[in-house]
Parts: structure tokens; C-alpha cells; sequence
């Protein structure tokens, strides 16, 4: 369930409070009934899967088509997806320890939106005027995206959503009573989230015996991408392998690593090398200790515990093919979290220097009018921070 808000009140040990921090991310559906609906939204979206001028035709005819292929998936992983559950909870934890990094911005209130499926994005955005935001009252948020290394089609897609529902509920020309908006957009080598990544590759190193240990291969898999956003020159994969280097660096690069790309879509050219791929040349050359790494997600959902656990290793047919837990409720990864957006509010920045700069061969209006948007939120921020 949601996590409860009370109404906006100020705080009296804080000048600045209080705060929305809003976590975005793709979501996924909590019960097998949500499915259909969760891939009609995902297909829908030409930032995510782009399909050129027969989107609004071929999306749905897709997404009708893998429904029941997808249910059965979700069946087998207990039902439902468990990425709302856990980003319920890191929100929350991950406020408590931000009332007391950050006072002045206190008491920080979680909010979660999804760009697919429960809570949306405009659920969302209702529940946020509901608790006394916006509205002639003003106040302030923070868009905190869950995907730590930023792609267009991701937490791109997310905050061209939120800033449509801002239009929407808000109005176009919201004055200085709407709600003020900052965004936390990447956040790929933050040592927090490196710290978080190491310590679950070292606990699965460990159940190695330790003349194997050093010789296993760590395979780090990110979501893979159409090669059609990736020409254009998002910045997503240059962010992952950051993500993927610090970590070995923080490892002191104890072991052999690769980086690989999972959950390909439809016949397009998409990058690679895919992670199944991998795994399957890497056992048939002899290789058969491998660790997998979820690198791009914050959390366990399909990708994690279908995917990976009952595809990927499934089909290695090894024992020595296992996975890294993913990050879930790790205590050290909601503090980095806390310690991200403490450091965000402090430097009273809309969104940073990267986001303002459009990929090279970005066509999207709807891009440009978003980043415009959060940039100029720069001005009102200038009078609340």
C-alpha cells in the first residue's frame, strides 16, 4: 500500500520544509491482472521502444500479443512485480534519515511514480496537491530518479510525463504558488552506490571455494537499448560502464569482469553482447563460475528474478552460474540515497549541468519544452533555497 502523507504543516525546526521526494522509476505490475495494462503504457511510449509513425498502432497490437506470454512470467516470480514494495520502502527509510542530514528541508514526505504501472505518474501528482502542495501554496520537490545512470528512455521518459501532469493539474503558466521542482537526473558513480554494488559482489564471491574465487568471471548486466537511442547519443551506456568501473575499482579489480546487456525486444538492432548470450558462450568455452551483476536496477523485479535467476542461469546448467542480490533494503544503498538528495538540496540546483544539454541528434519537442521547463525552475528555486 502507499505510504500515508499527512497534510503539508510547517515544521518548527524548519525554515525550508516541507519537502516532496518524489522516487520515479518504470514500475511493473504488482498482480498478473495489471499486465495487460503495464505493457499497453510501455509500448506506448516511443521514448522508451520507439516505433516510428505506426506506434499508436503497432504498441498495442505488441503488447496484446506478449500478455499472456508475461503473466505466466509474473506467475512464476509469486505473482506480481516487488519493485512497488521496495520502492515504498527505500523512499521511506531513506526519508527518515534525511530529516536528519538535511533539517532545514524537514520533515522530507516520500512519494513514489511509476511511468507504467500503480502509482502513476498523475496519481502521483493528485496525492502531492491532496497533502497541500501546489494549489496557491507552493512547495517544494524533488524528482529522484531510480535509474542511476540517466537514459532519455527512461528517466527521460519520466520527467517528460511529470512535467505533462505538471501542465495538466498545474497549469501551463503556473505562478508562484505551483509547486517548485528539482530533479536528481544520474547519480552512476556516487560512492554510495558503488560501496552498496561491491559488498553484494563480495558476498557472492565469498560462497566460492577460495582456490576458484579469483578466477570467477564477473558479468555486470544493464538493460539493453535500440541502437536507433544509443546513435543518437544518449549518454546511458557511457554511464553504466562508469558505474561498472568504479566498482571493479572499489573490488581493487580482484576479479575478470564484462559488461552485458539483457532484455532485448523485437527483431530492431538493440545493443549487446546480450547477457544470455554471454552466459552460454562462457560455459561452452569451459567457464563456468560467473557471477551476475544487475547493475542498472535499484531493485529485484522480472528482469531480476525471471530473467536472470530462472532464464539466464536456468539454461546455464552450472552451479557455478550465480547472481549478485540485488539492492533492495540494503541499509548502506538508502543511506547513499539519503546522502544523494542531502547533497542535492544543499546546492539548490534545478537539474544538473548534463541534463541541460540535449543529445546531438535529438529530434523530440517534447524533450526540449521538459528540460526548458526544469531549467527555469531554476529561477523559483533561487527564491526558496
Amino acid at each position: 500500500m502507499a505510504t500515508v502523507v499527512p497534510p503539508v504543516t510547517q515544521d518548527a525546526t524548519s525554515s525550508k520544509g516541507p519537502t516532496a521526494i518524489v522516487f520515479m522509476n518504470m514500475g511493473g505490475p504488482s498482480t498478473t491482472g495489471e499486465v495487460g495494462d503495464f505493457l499497453s503504457r510501455l509500448f506506448a511510449d516511443a521514448d522508451l521502444i520507439p516505433l516510428g509513425r505506426l506506434q499508436s498502432y503497432l504498441g498495442p497490437l505488441i503488447a496484446a500479443r506478449r500478455t499472456s506470454k508475461i503473466q505466466k512470467q509474473y506467475s512464476a516470480i509469486g505473482g506480481g512485480s516487488p519493485i512497488r514494495k521496495w520502492s515504498e520502502y527505500q523512499s521511506s527509510e531513506m526519508c527518515k534519515i534525511l530529516d536528519k542530514l538535511s533539517p532545514t528541508t524537514a520533515p522530507h514526505k516520500p512519494y513514489v511514480a511509476f511511468r507504467y504501472a500503480a502509482p502513476l505518474t498523475e496519481e502521483m501528482y493528485a496525492r502531492l496537491l491532496a497533502d497541500g502542495f501546489g494549489n496557491g501554496k507552493g512547495g517544494r520537490a524533488v524528482a529522484f530518479t531510480q535509474y542511476p545512470q540517466y537514459s532519455c528512455s527512461t528517466t527521460g521518459s519520466s520527467l517528460n510525463e511529470l512535467w505533462k501532469w505538471r501542465q495538466r493539474l498545474e497549469g501551463k503558466d503556473a505562478g508562484p504558488g505551483a509547486i517548485t521542482w528539482s530533479v536528481i537526473d544520474r547519480w552512476p558513480v556516487h560512492a554510495g552506490l558503488v560501496e552498496a554494488f561491491a559488498r553484494n559482489v563480495e558476498a557472492q564471491l565469498a560462497t566460492y571455494p577460495e582456490e576458484r574465487r579469483k578466477d570467477v568471471v564477473l558479468l555486470f548486466s544493464a538493460h539493453s537499448l535500440p541502437m536507433s537511442v544509443v546513435n543518437r547519443g544518449d549518454t546511458y551506456p557511457a554511464e553504466v560502464a562508469a558505474t561498472v568501473y568504479a566498482v571493479m575499482q572499489r573490488l581493487r579489480f580482484s576479479n575478470p569482469y564484462r559488461l552485458c546487456w539483457q532484455s532485448q525486444v523485437g527483431p530492431s538492432a538493440w545493443l549487446g553482447a546480450q547477457t544470455s548470450d554471454t552466459v552460454a558462450a562462457y560455459v561452452k568455452q569451459g567457464q563456468t563460475d560467473l557471477v551476475l551483476i544487475p547493475i542498472a536496477f535499484t531493485s529485484d523485479h522480472i528482469e531480476t528474478l525471471y530473467e536472470l535467476d530462472q532464464e539466464v542461469i536456468h539454461e546455464a546448467g552450472s552451479p557455478g552460474v550465480k547472481r549478485a542480490e540485488s539492492l533492495n533494503g540494503s541499509p548502506v544503498f538508502i543511506q547513499a540515497l539519503a546522502d544523494i538528495a542531502a547533497a542535492h538540496l544543499q546546492t539548490g540546483e534545478a537539474c544538473s549541468r548534463q541534463m541541460r544539454l540535449r543529445c546531438q541528434g535529438c529530434k523530440s519537442e517534447r524533450c526540449l519544452q521538459s528540460k526548458a521547463f526544469f531549467m527555469r525552475e531554476q529561477m523559483q528555486l533561487g527564491s526558496v533555497v
